[in-house]
């Protein structure tokens, strides 16, 4: 009676599984399909515990986003376990991105430039930095009053005191 009773219900949650795949979207149902098949394809590799490779990872973050029902069709990882995949894998796209060394950020001030901007603030220690930035624009530079505080320190350092 028992396996009867199984069938019965196994037979019942066939035929439920059937009624709500009539009124899913053909989108929905093939989606779902990809991705138990690739759970399969994860579960049949020879190791005793599922591992899942980069690829797999990069799968899970890509269906996700493609496809709004993934949350019931993954079985052997947490939902929360994918989205962090997600959130590692913006943060090294993004230090990728923005790493150095690539000509990346604002190009340095030109050497004349700045040995004039040197000079200018070593020979009148009395003027500012929007002095001198003056002085640039009557040469036909274009600087900020930053940039040229920036280079300035270097010549307004005091010795240390002796107290």
């Amino acid at each position: 009676m028992d396996e009867e009773a199984s069938l019965l219900l196994t037979y019942l949650l066939l035929f439920c599984s059937l009624a709500r795949n009539i009124f899913r979207s053909h989108e929905d149902v093939l989606l779902e399909n990809l991705a138990l098949r690739q759970q399969v394809v994860v579960l049949s590799r020879k190791s005793s515990r599922p591992r899942l490779t980069a690829t797999d990872r990069l799968f899970w973050s890509g269906l996700s986003s493609l496809w709004s029902g993934w949350r019931s069709a993954i079985l052997f990882v947490q939902p929360e376990t994918v989205i962090r995949w997600q959130r590692t894998a913006w943060r090294q796209y993004w230090t990728w991105r923005s790493r150095r060394g690539r000509g990346a950020g604002r190009s340095r001030l030109p050497t004349e430039i700045r040995e004039l901007i040197l000079r200018m603030a070593r020979e009148n220690p009395l003027w500012g930095s929007v002095r001198i930035v003056g002085e640039l624009r009557k040469l036909g530079y274009q600087v900020s009053s930053r940039t040229v505080r920036r280079y300035r320190r270097a010549v307004n350092r005091r010795p240390p005191s002796q107290s």
